[in-house]
This record gives C-alpha cells, structure tokens and sequence, in this order.
C-alpha cells in the first residue's frame, strides 16, 4: 500500500498538473470500489475549478470550486496517471477531463481504493478523517505529542505507530526505518518511550519521511509516481526488507547477526537487534 511519502508525491504531482484548471467531463467507469463512488459525482464535479489539494494521513483532498472536495485513497493498489491516454486502461475506473484537454485517470485493480465527496469546511469531520492523530511533517507532531500518546500504552511501539489516531499517515515500511535511526526496539512497550528516546523518533520519524518525499517514496510492486516514473527510496532502505544482511550501522561488528525479522500485528517488523537492543 502507498504509504505517506508516495501519497505525498502523488498530490504534488497532481498539484502541478492539475491545479486551476476546469473539469470539463468526469468519466466513472465503476462506481464499485472499497466504498460506492456517489451516483452525482460526475454531475457535481462537472465545470468546478481545481483550486487546490491537502493530504490528510494516506488521503489526498482535492478542493474544488463552490465548496465541494474530492477524497482520494489509492488503497492497496490504486495509482492515479496523469495526462492518461484517450483510449481506456485496464483498471482505469475514473477520469477527468480538463477544459484544457488534460487527463486525470485512476487506476485500481484491486479496487481497495476510493474517491468521494465532502464539503471542503466538513474534511477533519469526514468519518474516515475524524480523529486522526497529528501530521509527522507539521509543526504539532512534537517529542511531548508522542509521549502523551504513550502513556499506559503497553502494546509493542512499533503497531503503536501505525495507529492512524497516534500519528497520521505513518506505516510500515517508515515506521521499521525510523525505529532503526531512533536505536529502539520496535518491540519496546510504547509506555516505556522516554522523552530523550521520543525526541529520537520524532526527529527520526520526520527526517525518514522527507528523505522519502525528496526521492519520490518507494516503488513497490503496484506503486509508480502520476507521471509513470518510479520512487528509489526503496534503495535507501536501511532494514526494511533487509533479512540477513548486515546492519549498515555495525557492519563487521562481532555481537551484531544482521537485520532481522518478526511479525507484530499481522505485518513484518524488520530491526537490528544490536542497534536496537537497548530500545
């Protein structure tokens, strides 16, 4: 799935594209996705200006004139293609069609993604929004936010992140990143995080992301930028996915066997047991 980074990228990539112009045609292919594309969105969208996009967590927000705001989700396997060709793509569930002749096609194949409509002053209320934790890339994601967040928590720190009402957006492939540049073990109770080990994260969390954002996130096997180009994140990866090989941080190092890998929660956790240990 997208995570932040790529989600990210894809909303700038619209935002240069798309941003100020005028949607001529709104083209729904399937209203059957995660969730039921309304039966009027092609009607209420149709000859409303594009004036300007937000990301919220994994969402991306596409605000329109007179008030109305389109909710995108890329779900596990959802791309949006700028500039799509005339002719339909296979999966391309939903297009638009701009006065100036650009196109704007989302494709899914798996069909877990959505779009939807929201008054732009109902966004924080929209249900799959509300109560979402702070932004890890604005200034109200801070050391104390998290500490305040952990209290009495006793579940691993590491499925503690990915709570979308601890911190918004985050997930597992930057969740394992950080935790490693932050030296904490991601199974560590998030009650036992300190307020030196949280200024870590947090300073860890944030650099990880713009590193991310900066290289166009990670290409996994469904992602590629709007453009068709690819994220290289992925080849900065200092334990995600890394079973085995040595831990960049102690290489050599006797006492260190390597980055490892457990299960929390259903997904791979990946760490160095050395650098992490006294997490």
């Amino acid at each position: 799935m997208p995570e932040l980074p790529e989600v990210e990228t894809v909303m700038r990539g619209m935002q240069i594209a798309l941003q100020n112009g005028t949607i001529k045609e709104a083209i729904v292919r399937r209203h059957d996705l995660r969730w039921r594309i309304p039966a009027d969105f092609s009607q209420t969208i149709k000859g409303r200006r594009i004036e300007g996009f937000r990301r919220r967590g994994k969402y991306i927000l596409m605000r329109l004139s007179g008030g109305m705001s389109i909710i995108w989700h890329l779900g596990m396997s959802g791309r949006v293609l700028l500039d799509s060709p005339t002719e339909p793509l296979p999966h391309e569930h939903v297009v638009l069609i701009l006065q100036d002749g650009k196109r704007c096609g989302y494709i899914d194949p798996r069909r877990f993604g959505m779009l939807d409509l929201v008054p732009t002053d109902q966004e924080d209320t929209y249900p799959l929004l509300a109560g979402m934790g702070p932004e890890p890339l604005e200034p109200d994601f801070t050391p104390k936010t998290l500490l305040a967040a952990s209290k009495n928590r006793r579940m691993p720190i590491k499925p503690f992140l990915l709570v979308q009402k601890v911190v918004a957006g985050l997930g597992n492939i930057y969740v394992c990143e950080a935790l490693f540049r932050a030296g904490i073990a991601p199974t560590m109770p998030a009650c036992n995080l300190t307020a030196p080990k949280a200024r870590k994260l947090a300073q860890a969390i944030r650099d990880v992301l713009e590193e991310a954002i900066e290289a166009g996130g990670s290409s996994l096997k469904d992602y590629v930028r709007p453009e068709g180009g690819l994220g290289y994140f992925q080849h900065a990866w200092r334990v995600y996915g890394q079973t085995g090989k040595p831990c960049p941080n102690c290489p050599g190092t006797p006492a260190c066997s390597g980055v490892q890998q457990i299960t929390q929660a259903g997904r791979s956790t990946f760490f160095c047991p050395q650098r992490q240990k006294n997490g």
